[in-house]
């Protein structure tokens, strides 16, 4: 965990708030790389403290500092109003060192996709892609240009970024942005709302194009009528309990008296990503993608649960 100091609080975009931290004794920030997150902390009186995951957006060879981006959502649990209502310059914020989940790695032809404030994690990969020399198209969509953050910073790769804007009539064709990227054999990384990246996903798995994507938000039923109790063993402690429904795997491990890493328990950052050693899981996190799911490899212990009647996990 890092304490950290806001150097810099300010407007990105209508409705995004872009905040600067840096170590408040003037120390290097841990590495990180292109399309890497942090968990910022966030501590409100008289409410429960919330974890939220902010993409980084800055340059990761300046270690100076971190940049992050955040939508305030009037609808949400109130973390990013706080951040904006709340969180000023000089101000001290506790904050995960930095994960990666995108594996990004530059390739010879590259196509990025973006909505809304799922630019951030984006804007690094293409300084990164540039540096390489890659042959590359962002196509960024948002609702307006007043709402589209980090507009200045695009405008210097020209026509190679392609800007959308839905109160303009403008849609991006996601069908047209995949049949390009397959014919030039492309990869595709993307970030942004999940009814975005449900589509791009299931689009391009008929096409065939290799796609690399994060979520923020668990859109799947975390909690359902038909949940059935299920075993767990622990191979590394032989330590076995029941999970019943309404409970998660993660509380019964805690319980039980294993460390086990955790962070945000909506099946979004990755943190508890334990080993399957037997057993099938009911995936119920927006971390891992089908692929992944079907491979059956590792599960999120704090959302996930089990198909059948019995789970043995590496812990």
């Amino acid at each position: 965990m890092l304490t950290l100091q806001v150097t810099a609080h300010m407007d990105e975009a209508r409705g995004v708030a872009g905040l600067v931290l840096a170590d408040p004794h003037g120390l290097d920030l841990p590495e990180w790389v292109p399309g890497a997150h942090i968990d910022v902390h966030i501590d409100r009186p008289g409410a429960p403290p919330l974890v939220r995951q902010y993409s980084l957006c800055g340059d990761p060879g300046d270690r100076t500092v971190y940049r992050i981006a955040v939508l305030r959502e009037d609808a949400g649990e109130g973390g990013s109003i706080h951040v904006h209502d709340h969180v000023r310059q000089g101000q001290l914020v506790r904050v995960s060192e930095p994960r990666d989940r995108f594996g990004f790695a530059p390739r010879e032809r590259m196509v990025f996709v973006a909505g809304g404030i799922g630019i951030t994690p984006i804007l690094p990969m293409l300084r990164a892609a540039e540096a390489a020399g890659s042959e590359w198209t962002l196509h960024y969509a948002g609702r307006e240009p007043s709402t589209m953050a980090f507009g200045a910073d695009l405008e210097i790769y020209g026509d190679r970024v392609r800007i959308y804007v839905s109160s303009e009539g403008q849609r991006m064709g996601l069908t047209d942005v995949l049949a390009r990227a397959r014919a030039c054999d492309a990869v595709v990384y993307a970030c942004g709302p999940a009814r975005l990246l449900d589509a791009l996903e299931n689009e391009a798995d008929a096409a065939g194009v290799e796609v690399h994507l994060e979520r923020f938000v668990n859109s799947s039923e975390l909690t359902v009528q038909t949940d059935h109790a299920f075993e767990v063993e622990l191979s590394l402690t032989g330590k076995t309990f029941t999970v019943q429904p309404g409970e998660t795997i993660l509380d019964k491990v805690v319980e039980a008296g294993v460390p086990a890493p955790s962070s945000c328990r909506g099946g979004t950052c990755g943190t508890c990503e334990t080993f399957i050693v037997e057993g099938a899981a009911d995936h119920r996190d927006a971390v891992l993608n089908a692929r992944e799911r079907a491979e059956n490899e590792v599960m999120m212990i704090c959302v996930s649960r089990c198909t059948g009647k019995r789970l043995v996990l590496e812990l």
